[in-house]
């Protein structure tokens, strides 16, 4: 049974895709801050009849990281690794010129130190996981401000334009693995509510992005890079 760790897991996207995984069979570790929200996300997911681990926490703690990669041992090992926890740096957003250092440190350490920390801790299992195998896969949840320069996200863009760097270079180094990042796109969820809460403009929800992620699952391309839009390959799904 293949096996995965998702962090961020208990609202938005990471929960959408514990659902659709456990409703594929796979056994899962969910990771988030909030107990309560994470364990009613693991009883959604347990539903489907598998197993799954629920670890509330801060994956900022190293203690923590270790905890959730022996739970995936427990189950049996690691196929997948999901780096979907985030921080913005300040709520709701601002200028650079506003930014609080100690923000930038936060988001920093949350979406780039953690999510390598996390990988570093897992890695003995990823290159032993995947199919027969063949070695398992590192996505981590990106952001089209990682590549787009827009006001007040300088700070949240700049760290997940690092996990981005970061995820290539371990791409180069890891060739047994498979690790992409993916921009899921525009979404209505808490964290961009708590980014821009005077936006009321109409967004997906986050289960819309999740057929690109099964896709990478289901085909698990090759390439350097490794950094896709969720919208262009759910498009391209959809023209086949």
């Amino acid at each position: 049974m293949a096996v995965a760790i998702i962090t961020g897991a208990s609202k938005g996207l990471g929960r959408a895709l514990a659902t659709a995984l456990a409703e594929r069979g796979w056994d899962l570790v969910l990771d988030a801050r909030t107990g309560n929200a994470l364990e009613d996300a693991a009883r959604e997911a347990r539903k489907y009849g598998t197993r799954v681990v629920a670890v509330a926490g801060d994956v900022t703690d190293a203690a923590h990281r270790a905890e959730l990669v022996a739970a995936a041992r427990g189950l049996g090992g690691l196929d997948l690794l999901v780096n979907n926890a985030s921080a913005l740096g300040a709520e709701p957003l601002v200028r650079l010129a506003e930014l609080p250092l100690e923000g930038l440190r936060t988001a920093l350490e949350t979406n780039v130190v953690a999510a390598l920390g996390l990988v570093r801790e897992a890695l003995p299992l990823l290159r032993a996981g995947g199919r027969d195998g063949d070695g398992g896969a590192v996505v981590s949840v990106s952001s089209d401000a990682a590549v787009e320069a827009y006001g007040t996200w300088g700070g949240y863009g700049a760290s997940k334009a690092a996990l981005d760097q970061l995820s290539a270079v371990l791409a180069a180094e890891e060739p047994g693995l498979r690790v992409w990042t993916v921009d899921p796109g525009d979404m209505r969820t808490d964290l961009y509510a708590a980014a821009v809460p005077d936006d009321d403009a109409w967004r997906p929800e986050p289960a819309a992005a999740v057929p690109a992620f099964l896709r990478l699952l289901d085909e698990r391309p090759r390439r350097a890079s490794g950094r896709y839009v969720a919208s262009a390959l759910v498009e391209t799904e959809g023209d086949r």
